[in-house]
């Protein structure tokens, strides 16, 4: 890891995202944040003990998920992290269509262009860089009853990233990608996809830190938390359907 590196995260307005900006602020590395509230951003700009550079980006739009790539590889990013996303709640007929398909686009289509187009610039380079994507526990699961379309796009940012991992150890590049798959965490997420959580969350602070860590130790599939990584290993052990009854009822309860 280089002693200053610049990050471009999304969704850095709140929750992971914001603490992954607070903690590269304390290794004084420079970062560029995306998120759609421009009045957020403006105030973390002033609080964090770094260069911050802020763009105001809706990435449910594909244009600004393209536009946004042509800054990046202009400011020529050590860094990117695709934490950008959000969820839904109900049965997959009766949610509503428009906001599923802004959840595929900023979950799964802006992730996906920054993605594929900043690697290819990182491969370029002669120096360490690094790509966090954000998924989920979700991601984990063969599929999730209640928010189908949120363990969908999750399962996609995983499955594109363990592939991209090994793609770019096989070119012996020094890209270095990273999937975050945390279990429930104390965000904002729950209110936006009309959900709380049954069981105790993790803290951001807690998994921000442990992600960007492990991130720069170079490891494929960071699991937050000594009760997802048990759940992950026991799940290999059970049928898709007991997974499916599961993630049910787990979604049932928060509804409750």
């Amino acid at each position: 890891m280089g002693d200053f590196l610049k990050a471009l995260i999304t969704g850095a307005s709140s929750g992971i995202g914001l603490d992954m900006a607070r903690y590269l602020a304390t290794q004084k590395h420079e970062l560029i944040l995306v998120a759609r509230d421009k009045q957020k951003l403006e105030m973390i700009q002033e609080q964090l003990p770094t260069k911050v550079t802020i763009i105001v980006a809706d990435l449910s739009n594909e244009q600004k998920a393209k536009e946004l790539y042509v800054i990046a590889k202009q400011e020529n990013i050590d860094i990117l992290i695709n934490n950008a996303g959000f969820g839904d709640f109900g049965y997959l007929p009766d949610t509503d269509i428009n906001k599923d398909l802004d959840m595929i686009n900023t979950n799964v289509k802006a992730l996906h262009i920054l993605t594929k187009s900043v690697v290819k610039d990182m491969e370029k380079k002669d120096t360490d860089t690094y790509i966090l994507n954000v998924a989920s526990s979700a991601g984990l699961m063969p599929g999730g009853p209640l928010m189908s379309t949120y363990y969908a796009t999750k399962s996609y940012v995983r499955s594109l990233t363990e592939a991209l991992y090994y793609e770019e150890k096989k070119k012996k590049t020094k890209v270095h990608v990273s999937v975050l798959c945390p279990g429930p965490v104390d965000t904002n997420f729950n209110n936006v996809a009309g959900v709380h959580f049954s069981v105790k969350p993790l803290k951001s602070t807690y998994v921000a830190k442990y992600a960007i860590d492990k991130m720069f130790d170079e490891k494929m599939l960071i699991i937050p938390g000594k009760k997802m990584k048990l759940a992950n290993f026991f799940s290999r052990f059970v049928s898709n359907k007991f997974l499916l009854r599961t993630a049910y009822n787990v979604q049932k309860r928060k509804a409750s």
